[in-house]
């Protein structure tokens, strides 16, 4: 009896042995998902997160590059603090959001993963980075800050609310909704309603105190905008003049996502002054009266646009005779006029090219110029990066070359705008090629 239990302790012993030889990750254990990982019993609390659930929680991951270790992300260098979001469901089977699951409030782990069906999958990005190496795995080092279920911060919001209005002796009953309607200033005039156009400012803050956006005669027209229920709620039953604190709990402002500074399940106060009221038919006229402005300046540029459009080819035959210009142009219409050949062979489309120049109208008004900024421009040959002057232009330059290069607008901006360049423009530029790659 007692040698057969000895023989089954060396046998135990043998295939444990055996088990941390064999094991891929020395040290980690596998779950049947697949997943690796590596627990730090730190924290007494054993809550630990599921789907839905809140938590914050420092982490770092680690990814191979050219077969070495390399820090991705450590969020411990956010300013920040610990990342904080909701657990979503698991993407694949041993994903890392397996192994948040595994860690309770002041626990730590590590996990390693599948690269790309990290990136793939979970980062739902269209490939893992090309300098990350394919078919590695990936470490996560996590540290669990908090873990709150929904219901938990819920009662949270309910304890810091009621203390709130305890505090500021609120007497103010909520409306079905929730919201608290305090008005400070009652105002007069017209009710707001559907198609009004309200004029007014605004502070948002956490009941803490802190103030997470405020601005000055903002405008919106009541009804055609999405907006938190609760703040459209408070306004509606407000007039020009009026001044209300508008205290929502969080089902009406943002609910169990929060937003950016704004922790879920927060209830927020909008500090509301209406500085006017536009009736809609008031409005419509608004509206009306710009339309008309609008149209009118329509057909006033798009009059100067036909003039520039009709002018441009006299302008430009003067142009060619006041500077006696016998060069013909190529069928694309440009005018490449050689000042200095260059060396070497002829510019090829991709070619990386740096160029120094100056464009200017053709009355002489200079629009830009490389050389006052005292740097070459880069260009790849065509690319479509510049007008299509440019991308003809320079296939007929080498290295050390000199050119001027005369655009008509159709192969320059056409009926565009470009700054100080009118529609309709033919582009003059002296060109000169420093380097070609």
């Amino acid at each position: 009896m007692k040698n057969t239990f000895f023989r089954l302790v060396a046998l135990v012993m043998m295939v444990a042995f055996a088990a941390s030889c064999t094991s891929k990750y020395p040290g980690f254990k596998k779950a049947d998902s697949g997943l690796y990982y590596k627990l730090y019993k730190v924290g007494k609390d054993t809550v630990k997160p599921k789907v839905r659930y809140w938590i914050s929680m420092n982490y770092r991951l680690i990814v191979k590059t050219k077969g070495k270790d390399s820090t991705f992300i450590d969020s411990r260098k956010n300013k920040q603090g610990p990342l904080r979001m909701q657990i979503p469901p698991s993407d694949y089977k041993g994903d890392i959001y397996e192994g948040m699951r595994m860690l309770a409030a002041g626990d730590s782990g590590e996990f390693i993963v599948n690269v790309d069906s990290l990136f793939k999958k979970t980062f739902r990005q269209p490939s893992r980075p090309k300098y990350i190496d394919s078919n590695s795995n990936a470490r996560f080092s996590i540290q669990m800050v908090t873990v709150d279920s929904p219901e938990a911060l819920q009662n949270k919001e309910k304890e810091i609310l009621n203390k709130f209005i305890a505090d500021n002796k609120i007497t103010v009953a909520p409306t079905p909704s929730g919201l608290y309607y305090i008005e400070e200033v009652a105002g007069k005039g017209i009710k707001i309603d559907t198609g009004c156009q309200v004029i007014y400012n605004v502070k948002i803050s956490m009941i803490d105190g802190r103030q997470v956006y405020g601005q000055d005669s903002l405008k919106f027209v009541y009804g055609k905008r999405q907006d938190m229920s609760g703040f459209l709620e408070g306004i509606k039953m407000m007039k020009k003049g009026g001044k209300a604190r508008l205290l929502l709990p969080s089902q009406l402002a943002f609910g169990e996502r929060g937003y950016r500074e704004i922790p879920p399940y927060t209830s927020i106060i909008y500090d509301v002054k209406v500085l006017d009221v536009k009736s809609k038919a008031e409005y419509d006229k608004i509206l009306a009266a710009e339309k008309k402005k609008q149209d009118a300046e329509k057909k006033k540029k798009d009059a100067m646009k036909a003039a520039a459009k009709k002018a441009e080819p006299g302008l430009l035959q003067k142009y060619l005779r006041d500077n006696k210009i016998t060069t013909k142009p190529t069928e694309s219409g440009l005018y490449y006029i050689e000042k200095v050949k260059g060396t070497g062979p002829q510019i090829q489309s991709g070619n990386k090219v740096s160029v120094q120049y100056t464009g200017t109208l053709l009355n002489g008004k200079k629009f830009d110029s490389s050389r006052d900024r005292g740097k070459p421009f880069d260009v790849e040959v065509g690319k479509g990066n510049v007008i299509k002057g440019w991308d003809e232009g320079l296939l007929h330059m080498r290295k050390g070359g000199r050119a001027t290069l005369i655009c008509p607008s159709s192969i320059a901006y056409g009926e565009q705008e470009m700054g100080t360049i009118p529609p309709y423009s033919t582009l003059v530029f002296d060109i000169e090629v420093v380097d070609v790659k």
